[in-house]
């Protein structure tokens, strides 16, 4: 399989991060790119020129990162693997999941659009509606999930929401989200000393 990606998208690394977890990056070639820069192979691979991609074993190449990564999880690999979307707590973790992808998304928005139109674009009508729906998806974590995470194995929730909150800090530190929110910050603290965060930092 290959991979398109790069070092700085919070999708592209929640896909390598469910890649580390399901044992899975040794099957996958990582081909860093620019998608800014209408990189030719990316087009081939995804006309929209959006990474992640991933090109599978059959040559079909799968965009989004949240359904590459229900793709890997059905996956079959030499050592078993838990499931990212356990079936016995579905609906919470895609619940979860679903918080995480609204704030990566609201951040993300947030950070292409300053970097197109300057920091001022913050105070048009889209960007207060972006700011006002990263403070409630904040305080919703923060009343959701509680201290250490009590479950094992980590979840596609767990992933999406860590990596939002690692984005945010990573490029939107002025919300200090984790002196506002003490108790969403000790779960993030616990999820994201996994060795699949610690290899995936943003750089």
């Amino acid at each position: 399989m290959e991979l398109y990606l790069n070092a700085t998208s919070p999708y592209a690394r929640l896909v390598r991060i469910v890649l580390l977890e399901k044992g899975l990056m040794d099957a996958v070639t990582l081909k860093w790119c620019d998608p800014w820069a209408d990189d030719a192979d990316l087009l081939k691979a995804n006309p929209a020129g959006r990474i992640p991609a991933l090109v599978t074993e059959e040559g079909t190449t799968l965009s989004e990162s949240m359904l590459i990564a229900m793709y890997l999880d059905s996956l079959d690999n030499v050592k078993p693997t838990p499931p990212i979307l356990p079936t016995n707590s579905l609906s919470d973790v895609l619940h979860l999941a679903g918080l995480g992808q609204n704030l990566m998304d609201a951040a993300f928005t947030t950070v292409i659009a300053r970097k197109h139109y300057g920091q001022e674009i913050d105070q048009s009508e889209l960007g207060q509606r972006r700011t006002r729906a990263m403070q409630r998806l904040l305080e919703q974590l923060n009343s959701e999930l509680s201290g250490n995470p009590t479950a094992e194995p980590i979840h596609l929730g767990d992933i999406a929401i860590a990596v939002a909150l690692e984005y945010l800090a990573f490029r939107l530190p002025e919300i200090r989200w984790k002196e506002a929110h003490p108790q969403l910050a000790a779960w993030h603290a616990a999820v994201t000393a996994r060795t699949s965060f610690q290899q995936t930092a943003f750089t």
